[in-house]
C-alpha cells in the first residue's frame, strides 16, 4: 500500500465525513482505515483530522494536504486510466456524473446503454438532482449543467445550446386571452421556478432585433422542478418558462404553444462541467465525446422545435 493510497482514503474521509463511510466506499474495514490514516499522520508528523462526536473535520494540515493532495490523486488516477487504454484495456474504471433530473431523464438517459456497450470495461454511476452539487467534495468526475455557469474552479464543454420559450395550454389561453406584448405579462398567472439564484420572477426577452425587455411576472405558483411547472402549463395553471428540450414534443404535439413568439429568453448553454485539473480521465473525455456526437449536431429536440416555429409563423 502506497502513501499516496492513504491520501486518497483521506480525502474519502473527508468527502463522506466519517471513517466507516470512507472505509465502505473503499471496501475496507474501519479498523483498517484507522490504521492508514494513523500511519499517515506518523509518517507526515502533523495530525490531519480533529475527531469529534459527530463529525471528523480537517486540521490546517489536513487542509493544506488536500489541497494538494487532490490534485495527484486525480492525476495518478487519470495517467493509470490512459495507460490501461493505451494497453488495450479500453476506457475502464467508474465514470460519476450527476445532472439535471428532467434534462438527464429525458435525453441523456436513452443514450446511457450505448455508451456503456462502447466500453464494456467501465461502470457508471449516475446522479440526477436539479440542485447543484459540488464536484470536488462530493467526488463526480463531471456535471452536464444547464444555463449561465458561475463557477470558475471548473472546466466547461459545451454541448448543445440551450434555447428557451414561454408556453401555456391552448385552454389557459383561450379563459385568459393571448398576451401581445411583454408588458401584458403583468396580468398573467405566471409559473416561476425556483433555482440556485433565487426565483425567477423577472423573465428577460429579447425581440427579433436583439433589443431587451425584462418583465417582473408573479403567480400562485412556483417550484424547484421545472417538471412541476410543465405539469402546471399543461393542466391549464398558467404561462411557464421552458427549456426547447423540456417542452419541445408538447409544442409538437399541440398540448402547449408560444406565448409571445415573437419575443424569446437569451439563449444559454447545456456544458458539461468538470473539475479543473492537469490530466483529464479518459472514460470522462470519452463521455464528453459521446454526448457532443449524440446532442451537439442534431439535437433530438431540434425537429419538434422547428416544427413550432413554423407554425408561429403561419
Amino acid at each position: 500500500m502506497t502513501r499516496l493510497d492513504d491520501i486518497a482514503l483521506f480525502l474519502r474521509v473527508l468527502d463522506l465525513g466519517s471513517i466507516s463511510a470512507a472505509a465502505r466506499a473503499l471496501d475496507l474495514s474501519p479498523a483498517v482505515a484507522s490504521q492508514r490514516l494513523k500511519r499517515l499522520e506518523s509518517a507526515l508528523g502533523v495530525r490531519l483530522l480533529h475527531r469529534t462526536t459527530r463529525r471528523l473535520h480537517p486540521t490546517a494540515e489536513g487542509r493544506a494536504l488536500a489541497l494538494g493532495g487532490r490534485a495527484l490523486v486525480d492525476d495518478l488516477d487519470s495517467l493509470a486510466a490512459g495507460l490501461r487504454e493505451s494497453g488495450g484495456r479500453g476506457i475502464a474504471g467508474t465514470l460519476r456524473v450527476t445532472m439535471s433530473a428532467s434534462f438527464g431523464r429525458q435525453h441523456v438517459s436513452p443514450l446511457l446503454p450505448r455508451f456503456l456497450a462502447r466500453h464494456p470495461a467501465l461502470r457508471l454511476s449516475v446522479h440526477m438532482s436539479d440542485q447543484l452539487v459540488d464536484l470536488v467534495r462530493e467526488g463526480f468526475d463531471l456535471a452536464i449543467r444547464i444555463g449561465e455557469l458561475d463557477d470558475s474552479r471548473l472546466v466547461a464543454r459545451p454541448i448543445a445550446a440551450n434555447e428557451r420559450v414561454l408556453v401555456a395550454s391552448p385552454d389557459y389561453l383561450h379563459r385568459r386571452g393571448h398576451p401581445r406584448v411583454p408588458a401584458d405579462l403583468a396580468d398573467h398567472a405566471c409559473l416561476l421556478l425556483v433555482g440556485s439564484r433565487g426565483r425567477q420572477d423577472h423573465w428577460p426577452l429579447l425581440d427579433r432585433d436583439g433589443v431587451r425587455t425584462e418583465v417582473a411576472v408573479s403567480g400562485r405558483m412556483e417550484s424547484t422542478l421545472g417538471e412541476i411547472l410543465r405539469d402546471a402549463a399543461l393542466a391549464g395553471e398558467g404561462i411557464a418558462m421552458h427549456s426547447v428540450w423540456h417542452v419541445a414534443d408538447d409544442l409538437r404535439a399541440g398540448r402547449l404553444v408560444r406565448v409571445l413568439p415573437g419575443y424569446a429568453p437569451p439563449t444559454t448553454g447545456i456544458h458539461a462541467v468538470m473539475p479543473e485539473r492537469r490530466l483529464v480521465p479518459p472514460r470522462t473525455r470519452a463521455f464528453v465525446d459521446f454526448l457532443v456526437e449524440e446532442l451537439g449536431r442534431s439535437p433530438p429536440w431540434a425537429a419538434a422545435a422547428e416544427y413550432a416555429a413554423a407554425l408561429d409563423t403561419e
